[in-house]
């Protein structure tokens, strides 16, 4: 028979799945669970999957591959989808693509499978991934083809044995992973409403964070977070440490009104602690190590880079390019920076560098001061020439 590896994520839909495809396109699946730092039981995961006819069932952790080929990209890109989304699922839906392609590949398998919508984002970033990757490839997507409601999907599971989950259980679909939390559905669907409490679980509200400021040490090297008041670590541990840290405070909130790639705008909440602190210390960092064209310059990729990560676009020479131009700013984007953490407020404070461009006695104005101030009349005659013939020119205009 052939065989289809299915990304699996353990819940009502991609368990439908499996029993849904083997019937329809008479396959053998191979459920596919990849661990980017999601809170999951991955050993029950791995086992449902098998209870409900999987052939074999895998669970990969990818956390540090994450961390290393994903996350310190978007970090050197200073990622932030239309300026508040720091696009943590989008980030990791390529990786968990590749995964399924690679286990494909090894399993000689001729299809590969997601649970994803016809409405949502993630479907494009799987297929553009499978396109980029292994275009010989069919793709499978049975939640645009069965047509069934959600309380269709529950009988037909009871039918055929699957576990569904009991209860009312949570009104939200919620997505994470080591970079963040998303959070839709319910009554976050209305734009209207402010969103309610139970909605946030990584971040307490800013009335219950503590009265006192925490502070910490973030330590880059070329742009990498590698130690947290001087405490050296991985990444994966720097970023739950951060998150845990930024939780209690209150930091890393966002209640946005996002445009999908589908066209569809849509109400969005994302807890980001680790992410909203790395972010602000990296940035405070590059402006103390780079040049002002460069620091100027760079937001213009860095909005591109934020859309092509959105749309899936990651395996796109585009993409390759703009790296390299990040990875070039990032060479001297060391040393430390102190972040403050207080009442849902993230700021740098404080930061040093080997390389930073602050030169105290050009910037001074006390007696320490070794600017040429006498330099300045000459600069602004030349700086401002262009804005003298213009004028010149205005005054021969005839009058209106």
């Amino acid at each position: 028979m052939d065989k289809c590896v299915l990304a699996y994520s353990g819940g009502l839909d991609t368990s439908v799945a499996i029993k849904w495809i083997a019937d329809r396109y008479n396959v053998e699946i191979i459920a596919l669970a990849v661990d980017v730092g999601e809170e999951k039981n991955y050993e029950a995961i791995r086992e449902k999957a098998e209870k409900v006819g999987a052939v074999e069932s895998l669970v990969i952790d990818a956390q540090d591959e994450f961390f290393n080929d994903f996350i310190t990209r978007g970090i050197a890109a200073n990622l932030m989808y239309e300026h508040k989304y720091p696009a943590f699922t989008a980030l990791a839906r390529p990786l968990l693509a590749k995964t399924q392609v690679e286990v494909a590949r090894q399993r000689n398998a001729q299809y590969l499978a997601h649970g994803c919508t016809g409405k949502g984002n993630d479907q494009v970033r799987f297929e553009t991934t499978y396109a980029a990757l292994a275009p010989q490839m069919e793709v499978i997507a049975p939640a645009r083809e069965w047509d069934m409601t959600r309380e269709q999907e529950i009988e037909y599971a009871q039918k055929h044995n699957i576990p569904v989950p009991v209860g009312k259980g949570s009104p939200y679909s919620v997505d994470t992973n080591l970079w963040g939390r998303s959070i839709e559905c319910g009554v976050i669907e209305d734009p209207t409403q402010e969103p309610p409490e139970d909605a946030w679980l990584w971040t307490v509200g800013v009335a219950d964070a503590p009265d006192e400021p925490t502070y910490v040490q973030i330590e880059f090297d070329q742009g990498v977070p590698v130690a947290l008041d001087g405490e050296n670590m991985a990444g994966p541990d720097l970023i739950s440490r951060l998150n845990t840290m930024g939780g209690a405070h209150g930091v890393g909130r966002v209640n946005m009104i996002e445009n999908r790639l589908v066209g569809i705008k849509s109400r969005e909440l994302y807890e980001a602690p680790a992410a909203t602190i790395v972010l602000e210390a990296h940035r405070d960092l590059e402006s103390l190590t780079l040049d002002r064209e460069t620091l100027h310059f760079k937001p213009y990729l860095e909005l591109r880079y934020a859309e092509l990560v959105y749309y899936g676009l990651w395996y796109t020479p585009l993409r390759e390019a703009l790296d390299g131009f990040m990875a070039e700013t990032q060479k001297r984007v060391s040393g430390q920076v102190t972040v403050k953490l207080h009442k849902g407020r993230c700021e740098a404070v404080a930061r040093q560098s080997d390389y930073s461009m602050y030169d105290y006695g050009l910037a001074t104005y006390d007696a320490a001061d070794v600017f040429d101030q006498s330099a300045a009349e000459g600069f602004i005659h030349i700086w401002s020439l262009p804005a003298r013939i213009s004028a010149q020119v205005g005054r021969r205009l005839p009058d209106e």
